[in-house]
């Protein structure tokens, strides 16, 4: 065994020997590109190099086989480089070590390469001289590249021709094709001449949904949800609508719908549904633990396809506060049972049942919640709720031990406008939920709002500053303070209101001890700075406002945080890293608050 380790050290040390050998002779190889003075073709054509992509690679060096293979391609891969960009009559010369690469024999490539020049002679500039494309579905959007005296490339060709076909096929011409084209080059004139021509075919219409692959989800529940809309006029935009519905549902792990090659009776286009069910059941566990909060343990099990109609029914049970210093520890259990395509393709019904158990250091909550309603998918980004409920609860606060039972309407309403959830750059995000409530036994009647607006901008390429906004509004309307439900009240402080601060620790005043406001005012205001792709960092300030009034008058009390934060980004979206501190309100026993966690804190 000894002997046998040796031989393979030695072995290996030879072989790492060779590598390192031929890396460096790939590193020393040095590659020159001359000919073009434009600095932006220059970085264009450099771009598009196959050969300069791979001499640049440093953890995984190409050999001379491959640089030579590569410098080989760039002759077809630069002329197209040059063509994109209007230059019909340029030439690429590529020389290794002074041999034309073209030359060298593939199967006897040199042992060591260190110089390669990629000269481009890029002749004279082409530009339309005649643009033309028909017929055209009115509405259409030919790119405006495409016309007399732009530049002539074969990119705007094919986003015209692409752009010709899409106009007649949102008008229902679903087989519409580019079946002619005549471009021809004058050279003494330096002009490409471009004559598209389509062909729309018949306007045609859905047929029915066929479906293929098998599923535990019933047939007609599958065409229920896609929705597609039999008979009536072909749209691209609800084939993509309805492979989105299907994939929501969560009962499907690929989803794929296509149209048939030939039309059918009566102008009628069949569409065929490719799916593959997801997994039926799955079992989930968590953790978190916070140097403030405690230790936080959660755990969830998901159906995916209880009826085989594709409903969910998930069980949900969580504690919280464990060793955690913001009062004692929490407890919830719940199930939540979703139907999609209930009332229609865009409508789902829900009906939750809850247990929770608060133990605050402001108050103490035990309730129960039965609630039912509809959730309707307006578009992607736009989203309603009706719900009807059922709320009975035991509270402990400053005023006593209460009991009372509502009779619940939550409303809500969600428009997303982000370019991502996680890691937002441009866009806004609103979301509002108002809460009529009738007391059955032990409050008043009221109504519960709170209301959620994020904006965020961009600004800059090589560092991008992205300045993110946040306003959160919140009010008990009806009851008096004493009389509200503890758990509909209002605090301030810690991750999700005002950072630096402790949680809830800000409130109203009653004697030595403190409950909740009938209204709040949170403010947040990020400046997010890219030092690297994968690095950032961010400057924060929050500030936050709990009044004994409805709505904010100025008569309550304000508190406020800063501090900064470094984020590192991750396919699942940036981990977080903040530290705040206190720069107003009462005076708190910390020094500083950290936070941690994955995604923006807002």
């Amino acid at each position: 065994m000894k002997v046998f380790a040796l031989f393979s050290v030695q072995r290996t040390a030879v072989a790492a020997a060779a590598i390192w050998m031929s890396a460096a002779a790939a590193h020393s190889a040095e590659v020159k590109l001359q000919g073009i003075s434009d600095d932006s073709l220059a970085a264009t054509v450099r771009g598009g190099s196959l050969l300069i992509e791979q001499t640049m690679l440093e953890d995984n060096p190409p050999t001379t086989s491959e640089i030579l293979a590569a410098a080989q391609a760039d002759y077809k891969r630069l002329l197209a480089v040059l063509y994109d960009n209007g230059y019909f009559s340029g030439a690429v010369t590529i020389s290794v070590d002074g041999r034309e690469a073209a030359s060298i024999p593939p199967v006897h490539p040199p042992s060591q390469i260190s110089q390669i020049n990629i000269t481009v002679d890029t002749g004279p500039k082409f530009t339309f001289g005649r643009a033309a494309i028909a017929p055209i579905a009115p509405g259409s959007e030919i790119p405006k590249e495409f016309a007399k005296g732009e530049t002539a490339s074969i990119g705007v060709l094919k986003n015209t021709a692409s752009a010709g076909v899409d106009g007649w096929r949102v008008r229902g011409h679903a087989k519409a094709a580019l079946t002619g084209q005549a471009i021809t080059a004058d050279h003494p004139n330096k002009t490409v001449n471009a004559d598209l021509t389509l062909t729309p075919g018949p306007q045609l219409r859905f047929g029915a949904l066929l479906i293929k692959g098998e599923s535990d989800v019933r047939r007609e529940r599958i065409v229920d949800i896609a929705g597609l809309p039999e008979g009536e006029v072909f749209s691209p935009e609800e084939i993509r609508l309805s492979t989105e519905r299907l994939r929501r549902t969560g009962a499907f792990n690929a989803v794929a719908l296509s149209e048939a090659e030939t039309i059918g009776p009566n102008n009628t286009l069949p569409v065929t549904a490719q799916i593959v069910d997801a997994p039926k059941r799955r079992l989930g566990f968590g953790a978190e633990l916070s140097t403030l909060e405690g230790l936080t343990l959660s755990a969830f099990w998901l159906h995916r396809n209880l009826l085989g109609g594709a409903e969910s029914l998930r069980f949900d049970a969580e504690v919280s506060g464990i060793g955690g210093g913001t009062g004692g520890t929490d407890y919830s259990l719940g199930v939540r049972f979703e139907r999609p395509a209930t009332f229609n393709e865009d409508t789902d019904f829900y009906a939750l049942a809850s247990l929770e158990q608060l133990d605050e250091a402001s108050y103490f909550s035990r309730q129960l919640d039965l609630e039912a309603g509809i959730k309707r998918i307006a578009t992607e980004k736009r989203t309603y709720m009706l719900g009807l409920g059922l709320r009975t609860a035991e509270t402990r606060d400053v005023f006593g031990e209460n009991k009372y039972t509502l009779l619940t309407l939550p409303l809500g309403a969600e428009f997303d406008y982000r370019d991502n959830a996680l890691n937002a750059k441009n866009g806004y995000y609103i979301k509002a939920d108002v809460m009529p409530f009738l007391a059955l036994s032990g409050a008043a009647n009221g109504v519960r709002s709170y209301v959620d607006v994020r904006g965020y901008k961009t600004f800059g390429a090589s560092r991008p500053v992205t300045l993110a906004l946040r306003g959160q509004f919140g009010s008990v309307y009806g009851p008096d303070l004493s009389q509200a439900p503890a758990d509909y009240l209002f605090y301030s402080g810690g991750g999700g209101t005002v950072r630096g601060q402790e949680y809830q620790s800000l409130g109203v005043a009653v004697g030595d001890d403190t409950t909740g406001g009938r209204s709040f005012l949170g403010l947040s205001a990020e400046a997010r700075v890219s030092v690297t792709d994968s690095i950032g960092i961010v400057a924060f300030a929050d500030a936050g406002y709990i009044g004994e009034e409805e709505f904010y008058d100025g008569n309550g009390e304000w508190h406020s945080g800063a501090g900064l934060g470094l984020r590192y980004n991750t396919a699942i979206g940036p981990i977080r890293f903040d530290v705040a501190v206190p720069t107003s309100g009462p005076e708190t026993d910390e020094s500083f608050q950290v936070y941690i966690g994955i995604g923006q804190s807002f």
